[in-house]
């Protein structure tokens, strides 16, 4: 069978000859760094599914004492794949592709596929920009060669090695990686979706929406100033790139300020980000969903003194602030919250 990208309604039937909709898919791609991977252990999942005090928040997620896995949500994250549940965040973590999973598969008779495309530490100013954006001016690029080049004469000097020295084209190459990088994963899904998983055997693919949950990256060496250029790009060329020209387009605004109003950089990508939804031609189709506003202020309590408090605060966090103090209620608070933007862009 050929795989294919299935724009809207009216190239599905065009595709598949008016096919039911119980013959396609739904599909929503989920990209960022580290807060996209997702940072709540399944150890603190468990544990606050099961505590009188937060398991109702994690009801509608378990059925029987056990965490429901969806028959008709289906999820890849790089080399893992299956039905959606916990885990599909880092490695025995989870992340907003739960609850977001679970909103949407709620929202359609059809069935839905999540794939994710995620890596720490990666920017929208270098490892995520999209074509259109462009390299950096010259002046930049010089003075990144002239840079990685001192520091390999330095380790050479420091080791006795005779490592060649960078080049321009070494210079060049990182950017644009992580783009083309998730471009690929969603044609590596597209091509053995079937193989993976099963039950979608002889079903159309149909890009749907895509969410973004990225800015930590952003905040240095002056990229949060060219943000929102950055994003403006992205959004057009994922959308060119997936041939889904009006792609309802989610960002998860960054919220690591917590309960605080963010200064300085935090601020500056902030703005970029939601003043994506005033482009006029994004108008209805992209929504920026703040985060900070969804903060867990149980963790936010706890989390300044966690070292000298660590026997509670297991039980209610479990990584660093730049990754929303790794709360199980903060992501899937987000991940309900990205869904409902999402929900909300579908209607119309």
């Amino acid at each position: 069978m050929k795989k294919q990208f299935i724009l809207g309604a009216l190239s599905a039937a065009a595709a598949t000859g008016l096919a039911a909709a119980e013959d396609i898919v739904k599909v929503f791609v989920l990209a960022g760094q580290s807060n996209m991977e997702g940072k709540a252990t399944n150890e603190l999942m468990e544990h606050q599914a099961t505590d009188d005090k937060t398991k109702k928040l994690f009801a509608h997620l378990r059925k029987d004492g056990k965490w429901i896995e969806r028959d008709d949500v289906s999820i890849k994250y790089l080399n893992r794949h299956g039905a959606l549940t916990i885990g599909y965040g880092s490695p025995k973590r989870t992340g907003v592709e739960l609850e977001f999973g679970n909103t949407l598969g709620n929202h359609y008779k059809e069935p839905v596929l999540l794939i994710k495309a995620a890596w720490g530490g990666h920017s929208l100013v270098k490892l995520f920009r999209s074509p259109s954006a462009g390299l950096p001016a010259e002046e930049k690029l010089q003075a990144d060669l002239k840079k990685a080049q001192e520091q390999t004469r330095k380790k050479n000097e420091k080791n006795g090695t005779n490592d060649p020295l960078p080049t321009m084209d070494d210079i060049r190459k990182p950017y644009g990686s992580s783009y083309r990088n998730m471009l690929a994963e969603v044609k590596e899904t597209f091509d053995n979706y079937e193989t993976l998983f099963p039950q979608l055997k002889g079903k159309k693919l149909e890009i749907a929406g895509f969410v973004w949950f990225q800015g930590w990256n952003d905040m240095y060496g002056g990229a949060e100033l060219e943000y929102a250029s950055n994003m403006k790009h992205f959004i057009k060329d994922v959308r060119k790139d997936l041939k889904a020209p009006k792609m309802p387009f989610v960002i998860g605004v960054m919220g690591q300020n917590q309960s605080e109003p963010a200064t300085g950089a935090m601020l500056a990508v902030q703005e970029a980000q939601l003043s994506m939804e005033k482009v006029p031609e994004f108008k209805g189709n992209v929504r920026a969903v703040r985060t900070d506003v969804l903060v867990d202020k149980a963790a936010e309590a706890i989390y300044p003194k966690w070292r000298d408090n660590f026997e509670e605060w297991k039980l209610t966090g479990s990584d660093f602030g730049y990754h929303y103090m790794g709360s199980a209620i903060w992501f899937n608070r987000m991940g309900k919250a990205f869904g409902a933007a999402m929900e909300e862009m579908l209607a119309k």
